[in-house]
């Protein structure tokens, strides 16, 4: 799971780009079946013109030059002592002025998170013959390998190979997990979810509400995991791993690898978010700002972030 580079190039002959085929080269792409990680096993020295995007969509904010600013980080450990208010207060600070923060010390074991970002790369790097049983577009697939899920509807393909699957299927039926990151897969869904709950209730009081009121809400039910691989890429000036975006859930628990590359947007520039040993980055969803309209204390709309 890792990083681009964000950037742009312009097509120097009219010509070209009259002649250029999108939809004929994305079904290309998509036919081997192989992602972005089989173009780079191919070695292809060039960007794809699928992936790159419009160039303002690539520049329109800037990067923050203030080494200091950071997402907050919130220290988890005394949750259930006297630390609990300022926790809670920490949490509401951070969702209405950022959307994002950083949780340490939330009893996920570190072997847990480092075994469940090999056993990602252990899928994606294994031999294609082998992914391609997962290979689908068909979102009522209950384990799902692919790139780019909106891959015929986006303006531009991003530059990264996903996994995905619902914890229902973790639960009920975990054979149908990839072999090779199964075990890894079954601990880390089983902490993740603890984890969640705890979030949706701290979230609730940091609301004003009872502890239980977004778990009562069934916020926290079926939860979806997604795996992205960002494959190294021969010219990461040119595209991004994922696109400026907010989620359209109710609550994001993002696990990245100590090399990175989630950028998040506050006050109008992207600020790095850096990865802490054992911490786990929590953004504030979409859904959550429709299912609490009235409440007193306002999160702001949409977090919005992406990967370069």
């Amino acid at each position: 799971m890792d990083t681009l580079v964000h950037g742009h190039r312009t097509s120097s002959h009219d010509e070209n780009q009259s002649k250029y085929d999108r939809a004929k080269e994305l079904k290309a792409f998509d036919d081997t079946k192989a992602g972005v990680k089989g173009l780079v096993d191919a070695g292809t020295l060039h960007v794809p013109k699928i992936f790159i995007g419009p160039p303002n969509e690539l520049t329109h904010f800037p990067t923050c030059h203030q080494p200091n600013l950071q997402v907050p980080v919130i220290d988890l450990q005394g949750i259930n002592g006297d630390l609990h208010k300022q926790i809670v207060d920490e949490v509401r600070a951070a969702s209405k002025t950022w959307g994002f923060f950083q949780v340490v010390n939330h009893e996920v074991p570190l072997t847990v998170l480092e075994n469940m970002i090999q056993g990602v790369l252990k899928f994606h790097e294994q031999d294609l013959d082998v992914k391609k049983e997962f290979y689908s577009r068909d979102r009522e697939t209950t384990v799902r390998f692919n790139s780019n899920f909106d891959l015929y509807q986006s303006k531009a393909a991003n530059w990264r190979d996903t996994l995905g699957f619902a914890k229902a299927v973790v639960d009920q039926d975990p054979k149908q997990l990839p072999s090779v990151c199964r075990d890894a897969v079954i601990e880390y869904a089983k902490h993740v979810k603890s984890l969640g709950d705890q979030l949706f209730g701290l979230l609730s009081e940091a609301l004003g509400l009872k502890p239980d009121h977004l778990r009562e809400l069934e916020c926290s039910e079926e939860p979806y995991f997604v795996c992205h691989y960002y494959p190294a890429c021969p010219e990461p000036e040119l595209t991004l791993g994922s696109s400026k975006h907010s989620d359209p859930s109710f609550l994001t628990i993002l696990l990245q690898d100590q090399i990175g590359g989630l950028q998040v947007l506050h006050d109008n520039q992207w600020v790095n978010v850096h990865p802490i040993s054992g911490g786990l980055v929590v953004n504030i969803a979409d859904f959550l700002q429709v299912c609490l309209p009235n409440s007193k204390h306002i999160f702001i709309f949409s977090a919005i972030h992406q990967f370069f």
